[in-house]
């Protein structure tokens, strides 16, 4: 009996000639079989007028729409939308933000129906203690589903916030205590030195005209190229090659929606996201020959870090490695074997992208503890000037060495890390 669906899988197996196309259909089949990496974000910059401002969020919704229509029609799988605005004073007009909360939650609803997420961008911008952040935040945290946010804890005009840090550590312990396993913080950061148009949350934000960026999930890519490198200058030649080749036509789809939708392309943040299945732990240990937090995950650090900084597109953002612990299977697992500690992460943070990314934390460590961390980070990129963020996770009713498990599908089981 005639079967066309057997027919087609089976035309789609027989190897194509160079320089002949491929059938219509069979393309988009061929480009979604063999796709080794994936598109973590499209991200829209938008300027709010006001916190009531929804026509600037459906205009923002409707591109995104549109952007993630024509990356999918090209094989890539697009796994979320996101907006970002202005930093969040910027639209107040003299309102407190506790009049703006119920004006966000609409905002939060607006999105969240579409399933697309919100960046407020920095709710404090500059140093200073403020007593009533903590209660707001966890507020918003609380009444919202999609919105994220973050505060600066450094600058290029300030230096180190040290009075806004301890405002974000109060915040960090408040959310922690009014959601359920902690898991609220995973919509806010500490944020130094970030700049406007970073794709990925918490701590994206937008600045000048509508634009648009894009994060990949690229873990894959690098395992693959570590585990054909003879040596790490090997692997090093063998990753540029490889993501310039595979993110190129990345950039001339942005760059040509672009032109047909008449807004701005900021570029890549080709920072290698992992996920659950894609691990950037497996691809260093790939290149080490040992479990990560041995002797040579440093250098196998600045080695990838090297590499996305030298790529032939254009890019935005962090644009360097993450660690986020909680995110990457195997960092989880060795940091649960104790084979690295927070002062280790914050020691690859220095040649490094992100800082201190999803680290569990005891759930009765205090502020003040988590101040003096917050600055350290923010000193590294200030000293460094690198874009570096601390989100950090404290567990409730946990301590050091105990096991943390989450409900949010993007994190993975792990243990309470020690402060020190």
């Amino acid at each position: 009996m005639w079967n066309p669906f057997l027919f087609f899988l089976l035309i789609s197996l027989v190897p194509i000639p160079a320089g002949v196309r491929q059938p219509p259909g069979l393309e988009t089949l061929s480009a979604v079989a063999t796709q080794r990496f994936r598109i973590r974000t499209i991200t829209a910059g938008v300027n709010l007028k006001n916190t009531s401002d929804v026509a600037a969020l459906d205009s923002a919704i409707t591109f995104l729409e549109t952007a993630k229509k024509k990356f999918e029609e090209a094989g890539y799988e697009i796994q979320t939308l996101r907006i970002s605005t202005q930093p969040l004073p910027e639209y107040l007009h003299g309102r407190s933000r506790q009049e703006a909360l119920a004006d966000l939650k609409k905002l939060d609803a607006v999105v969240s129906i579409k399933g697309v997420l919100l960046s407020i961008g920095p709710v404090i911008t500059d140093d200073r203690y403020d007593p009533e952040f903590a209660s707001w935040a966890s507020a918003l945290v609380r009444e919202t589903k999609n919105i994220n946010f973050s505060v600066s804890v450094a600058s290029p005009e300030r230096g180190i916030h040290r009075q806004t840090a301890l405002t974000a550590a109060e915040a960090i312990v408040a959310i922690s205590k009014s959601s359920a396993g902690g898991e609220g913080n995973f919509r806010f950061t500490a944020a130094a030195n970030c700049l406007a148009g970073t794709p990925f949350f918490p701590v994206a934000y937008h600045q000048g005209p509508p634009a648009f960026s894009v994060g990949i999930e690229s873990a894959g890519l690098l395992q693959e190229a570590f585990e054909k490198s003879r040596d790490i200058d090997d692997a090093k030649t063998r990753l540029k090659a490889l993501l310039e080749s595979e993110l190129g036509p990345v950039e001339k789809l942005a760059m040509d929606l672009s032109r047909t939708e008449r807004l701005d392309y900021l570029g890549i943040d080709a920072s290698p996201a992992p996920a659950k299945d894609r691990s950037i732990g497996a691809a260093i240990e790939a290149l080490t020959h040992a479990p990560f937090g041995s002797a040579s995950t440093l250098a196998a650090c600045a080695a990838i870090t090297d590499v996305l900084k030298s790529l032939k597109l254009k890019t935005c953002g962090y644009n360097g490695l993450m660690l986020p612990v909680l995110e990457d299977p195997v960092l989880a697992t060795r940091a649960a074997e104790g084979r690295y500690t927070v002062r280790e992460l914050l020691l690859y943070s220095s040649v490094c992208g992100t800082g201190l990314d999803v680290v569990p934390l005891g759930g009765e460590t205090t502020a003040n503890e988590l101040a003096a961390l917050i600055r350290d980070v923010a000193a590294l990129s200030t000293k460094l000037h690198k874009p570096l963020s601390a989100r950090l996770f404290l567990i409730p009713g946990k301590k050091a060495g105990d096991r943390a498990e989450f409900s949010n599908p993007f994190l993975t089981s792990s243990v309470v890390m020690k402060l020190d």
